[in-house]
């Protein structure tokens, strides 16, 4: 911008006109009837197109009209008004005797198009070509410094505003104001305003639009109060303002107020209010007002769409945003990048990958494939659908990325179990001088938390450290979920007590910890000292008290908040909701009850109900419940090896061969394999995995080694092995495959690369077996170390031959 506040200055520089050489203007003002009543003419004030006034060009030469100053002043006015300016330019520039409203004309065209540059070099060229400006040319420079934020230069332009006599004109002084607001000055905006010796309307409504738009909610609704006080009435405008303000703030009754105004005034039919009346409802958690106004209006633009379709998004309904986006093309509206980004949210949030695909094609008919924020949406919507790989693919091709693109791929791969590379892509980030964001610090924490190393919490809570995030609460409720994913439960509260500010999140983090951890009763108090504050509880927080309640054996605290979760808070339960009351009623042992409350649901039970009852027959050997879930678990999930799994281990306790054999077959026909189970630890840095029976790791042999010295150990200590887990082999054998499973390898290894003292943890991708929980408890007696293992469900704290759990899991 640097060439540009030179032009400003050359002209604050420029000497008197009457010293330089006076280019000649014609001062005609007479037009002769058979100028302006030419057909031609008439054919200029219909034009509504590029196209149509090409079309209409050959015409005005034909009839020599070209040399006309109205024909003239009209051409150069259209071609600026369709965004055509060179063409414009071709006009303007052979002209001998330009009149000065062409100057003014040309510079308007300019300035429409944003090009700043252009538009400063020739509003010097006006002053060099003795076009004495008047306050339009200053109005029309400041509109296009506050759309592109060009603060330095709009101040420049604000001095030779005040120094062309222009201080105290009503227009120049509303689009100074304008022009501050919109660079995020409003202070500034505000002096302005209150320097003007009178104000308008429109001086009012660009106040309040300034202070809403600036994140000053409260500021734009006083101006409102005091235009009212000063006799003024809001119009249409002001309403369109400062309904943002109300939806910030959240104030349903100020906003039912304003559309009764609205209303008495006859505004509430215009698009442009009704579309923001329905923004404000859904904003302000009135969904089905915002519905039942957007379904009333007798006009809809691509706006009223949007929001519409955004309204259902952020109110966490995914599946009827999609079915207005549907609607939406039905109708052959026309959808913009915003209506695109709406509809790929929706999709992410649905999981819905076939729709996801429909909508990325969709987007490249409409030309909106290069647009950056585009991209980036689908970025995240193939991430959320599981499909990391054409994320990355799509990430490699964008030549424009962003911020927002580089937290995409960092957030995806971190929700895709793939932290790693999630952390690379920070690495790389951070290797091309991309600067961090708070997001790209969530993101990135979400990833440590997933890979659950103390060693990489406690590096990623320093560069928060040194960056002064640590009070950005949206960092720290990030913190508070990592350290107690990481195994770290108290100094996840340590973090939470030390929080000046904490939203619903916050709380919901710690809670979900306390419960992972087996701590249920500090969840529960934890929930009691949210219940007495401020911040209400939402769904996920009566999720994360009820599996707390589940993994503590804490029934009726459970059931107890499942009732107060719709009788206090007017919260409908989710399917994950009745999902965890299976499981807290089968864990307890009580699968009768389980059984009548999966039968008693008002909606049809899916994969995750099932599967608790499934997972609690297991826990308690019940073979005629198990059979009900496995029969509808099967017709839900087919595919799923790990259900065929479980049930067969139920025949087998029971000792059913004939039926464990037939599940067995089952999976063989239908090409079924059960997940293998994986374990990890980190030594020096490094993550170091191991699958059950493996040998791939370089130090197998001293492992293998080690692991059967220890199990004689615990062997002397008490440990028997519980050799009814394996099947179809001999005794001994039994007992081998039981010492290769993967997370007694991952605690060998650990155990052989540590010193005395040190904790060791190890992260497991499946439920812990029984048989590996019970040797941990021996082998953390006999080694004197404590171990910490985080299973698919829950985190085990194995000490002195005890466990967190309490055998209760």
């Amino acid at each position: 911008m640097s060439s540009q506040l030179v032009h400003v200055s050359t002209v604050s520089q420029i000497p008197p006109i009457s010293s330089r050489h006076r280019h000649s203007l014609s001062q005609r003002n007479y037009i002769p009837a058979n100028v302006y009543e030419h057909p031609a003419a008439l054919l200029l004030e219909r034009c509504s197109s590029l196209k149509e006034l090409r079309h209409i060009l050959p015409l005005i030469f034909k009839n020599g009209l070209y040399q006309e100053h109205l024909f003239q002043t009209k051409l150069v006015s259209l071609f600026c008004r369709y965004g055509s300016v060179d063409e414009a330019a071709r006009v303007f520039e052979p002209i001998d005797k330009k009149l000065n409203v062409l100057y003014h004309t040309m510079l308007k065209g300019l300035a429409k198009v944003s090009d700043l540059d252009k538009a400063l070099k020739f509003f010097v060229r006006m002053r060099y070509d003795d076009v004495e400006p008047v306050v339009y040319n200053f109005t029309y420079l400041l509109k296009v410094c506050g759309d592109e934020a060009e603060l330095r230069v709009g101040k420049e332009i604000h001095g030779l505003l005040v120094k062309s006599g222009f201080s105290l004109d009503l227009f120049a002084m509303t689009g100074l104001e304008n022009m501050y607001a919109k660079c995020r000055q409003v202070h500034e905006a505000r002096k302005v305003f209150d320097r003007m010796p009178e104000r308008d309307l429109v001086s009012w409504n660009t106040i309040v639009a300034g202070y809403s738009q600036n994140g000053m909610a409260r500021m734009a609704l006083e101006m409102v109060n005091l235009m009212c006080e000063e006799n003024l009435k809001p119009s249409f405008i002001t309403i369109v303002s400062v309904l943002p303000a109300v939806s910030a703030l959240r104030s349903i009754s100020i906003g039912k107020e304003i559309h009764g105004y609205a209303m008495r005034g006859g505004f509430d039919s215009l698009v442009n209010i009704a579309t923001a009346l329905v923004d404000m409802y859904a904003k302000c958690g009135s969904l089905k007002t915002a519905r039942l106004l957007f379904d009333g209006m007798l006009e809809r633009n691509v706006v009223s769409w949007n929001s519409m379709i955004d309204a259902y998004v952020q109110n966490e309904n995914p599946k009827e945003a999609m079915v207005i986006f549907q609607k939406m093309l039905d109708e052959g509206v026309k959808p913009t990048d915003v209506s695109v980004m709406g509809a790929l949210h929706a999709c992410a949030d649905l999981g819905d990958l076939e729709r996801g695909r429909f909508i990325h094609k969709l987007s490249v008919e409409l030309e909106l494939d290069r647009n950056v924020s585009v991209v980036n949406s689908l970025i995240s919507m193939y991430c959320k659908c599981k499909e990391v790989d054409t994320a990355a693919s799509i990430f490699g091709k964008l030549q424009s990325r962003t911020i927002v693109s580089w937290n995409a791929m960092i957030l995806g791969y971190a929700q895709n179990g793939h932290p790693i590379e999630a952390l690379n892509y920070f690495s790389q980030m951070r290797v091309r001088a991309v600067k961090p964001d708070t997001f790209t610090y969530v993101s990135v924490i979400t990833a440590i938390a997933e890979l659950s190393i103390t060693h990489h919490a406690k590096w990623i809570h320093g560069v928060v450290m040194r960056n002064c995030l640590d009070k950005n609460v949206f960092v720290t409720t990030a913190l508070v979920d990592m350290y107690a994913k990481c195994g770290a439960i108290m100094i996840a509260r340590l973090i939470f007590d030390m929080m000046s500010e904490r939203h619903v999140t916050t709380w919901n983090a710690m809670i979900d910890g306390y419960g992972t951890h087996g701590i249920g009763k500090a969840a529960l108090e934890l929930f009691e000292e949210m219940q007495k504050g401020t911040i209400k509880p939402n769904g996920v927080t009566f999720l994360s008290v009820i599996s707390a309640c589940s993994h503590s054996g804490l029934v009726e605290a459970g059931l107890k908040c499942f009732h107060m979760m719709k009788e206090n808070y007017s919260i409908e339960p989710s399917m994950d909701h009745y999902g965890a009351m299976v499981d807290l009623l089968g864990r307890a042992g009580r699968l009768n009850e389980a059984w009548d409350f999966v039968m008693q649901m008002p909606v049809k039970p899916a994969v995750n109900v099932y599967g608790a009852l499934l997972g609690a027959c297991q826990i308690h050997k019940n073979v005629n419940f198990a059979e009900k879930a496995a029969e509808r678990l099967f017709e839900l999930n087919p595919d799923d090896g790990g259900y065929h799994v479980l049930l067969a281990n139920i025949y087998r306790a029971a000792s059913m061969w004939e039926k464990v054999g037939q599940v067995r077959v089952s999976m063989l026909r239908q090409g079924l394999r059960k997940t293998p189970g994986c374990s990890m630890v980190e030594i020096k840095n490094e993550v170091h995995s191991f699958f059950s029976g493996s040998t791939a790791h370089p130090n197998s042999k001293k492992i293998y080694a080690f692991l059967e010295k220890l199990i004689c150990q615990i062997k002397e200590a008490g440990y028997v092995p519980d050799t009814n887990l394996v099947l179809g082999v001999e005794d001994d054998v039994k007992e081998q495959l039981l010492s290769s499973h993967s997370e007694k390898l991952a605690i060998s290894f650990g155990l052989l690369n540590t010193t005395a003292g040190t904790t060791i943890h190890v992260r497991k991708n499946l439920r812990v077996c029984a048989d590996c929980h019970n040797a941990t408890k021996y082998i953390s007696l006999v080694t004197g170390r404590e171990i910490i293992v985080r299973d698919m469900q829950r985190f085990h704290h194995f000490k002195n031959g005890a466990c967190s759990c309490g055998d209760y899991w």
